[in-house]
This record gives structure tokens, sequence and C-alpha cells, in this order.
């Protein structure tokens, strides 16, 4: 059994709990900053770090093609039983490898993952998230700030750091927000980050 990454710790023991969290709060509601920039019409998307679903399913009931990415078996039984009447289809991965998804996506939500990833995984995360991504495609990320719950795995993370690793792979930062904790915790806050995928161009390319 291919063991799961360290940044999964705590999760899967207190699953049931962290479900009703996850699911108290509406997902327009979590992603009310960066809503226009999800896609109208029908795209493929990935939720990479799905959690319950709650996100995923809203996704799949507006049309789209989406893929949950869950290592932690718990929360992703919960999500597969509380969303089994969504098109959602859902993986066993994790970052950085992601060797189970294949081909390419419009979106790429990273909702509450990145700052469980070291430094070095932040790197190969990045490079695995734009090889994923199409040309003009979208990241939405958030990240996490304030104290780390015991039995966790943390680091913290700014946006500024987080920009300047993008754009070693050709991603732009397009939206930069921060947040109040949508839960009410007074110690926690959130940045949320939107990329682009904007290749340079070729300047000396000729048709």
């Amino acid at each position: 059994m291919q063991p799961k990454p360290a940044g999964m710790a705590g999760y899967g023991e207190n699953a049931d709990a962290l479900a009703g969290q996850y699911e108290s709060v509406a997902f327009e509601v979590v992603h009310r900053e960066v809503l226009h920039l999800i896609p109208a019409a029908p795209r493929t998307i990935a939720d990479i770090g799905a959690g319950t679903g709650r996100d995923a399913a809203a996704l799949a009931d507006r049309g789209h093609r989406v893929v949950a990415v869950e290592p932690t078996v718990e929360l992703r039984q919960i999500g597969q039983r509380l969303h089994a009447g969504s098109a959602v289809e859902w993986v066993d991965d994790a970052l950085p490898a992601l060797t189970s998804l294949h081909g390419s996506f419009d979106l790429i939500l990273l909702s509450a993952v990145w700052m469980h990833l070291d430094e070095q995984e932040r790197f190969h995360s990045m490079r695995r998230i734009h090889e994923l991504l199409k040309s003009g495609g979208h990241v939405i990320m958030s990240l996490r700030h304030g104290p780390v719950p015991q039995g966790r795995r943390m680091f913290e993370v700014s946006p500024i750091e987080t920009g300047a690793l993008a754009n070693r792979f050709d991603l732009c930062v397009v939206h930069l927000s921060e947040r109040s904790d949508r839960l009410g915790r007074e110690d926690v806050h959130w940045s949320t980050i939107a990329l682009r995928n904007e290749p340079p161009l070729d300047s000396g390319k000729t048709d």
C-alpha cells in the first residue's frame, strides 16, 4: 500500500467532524471572491484535495466535468456518500506527483492544500499543476494562516512566495485577496490566489 502524504496527518481520524465543518459552508460562500473566474460553460476541472467533495459536487452540478482528488480514504468515502447524486469522478492521489491524473484541465482548484506542502514539495507541485493546466486555464488556491492544529502538518506560506514560484512556471497572478475564516475562528485567516496559465510569446517564431 502506498504511504499517504505527510500533509494528510490528522484528517482521517477526524473525518466525521471535519466533514461537518466543510459541508456547513456553501461553495458560493467559500469562493465568493473568485466566482467570476469559474467558467460558465461546461469545462474540465480538477479539485485537488477535494475533502468531502463540497466544491466538486457544486461544480459538477453546474455542468462541469469534475475530477475530485482526495488521498484520505475516510473523507473520500464520506464525499462519495454525501454527493452520490453528483457526476464526480473520485481519484485517490495527492500532490506533488498526481500520477493518476491525465489530460489537461481548464480549472484546477486547491482549497486549503498548499500549506500542507514543504518547500520542495511546493516546487514539484507547481510544476505538475502547470503540466495539467490548459493554456489560458486558471488555478484557484487558498492559503491558511494561523496556529497549526494539534496533530497536523502545515507550513506558513505567503502569497508573495506562492506568486513568485508560479511565475517560474509561466503562471501569473490574476487575483489576490485576504479574508477572515468562514467558520468564525478569530485566529485564522486566509489568502485566496488565482493564477492564469499564460505561456510567454516566442518572438522568434514564424508562421
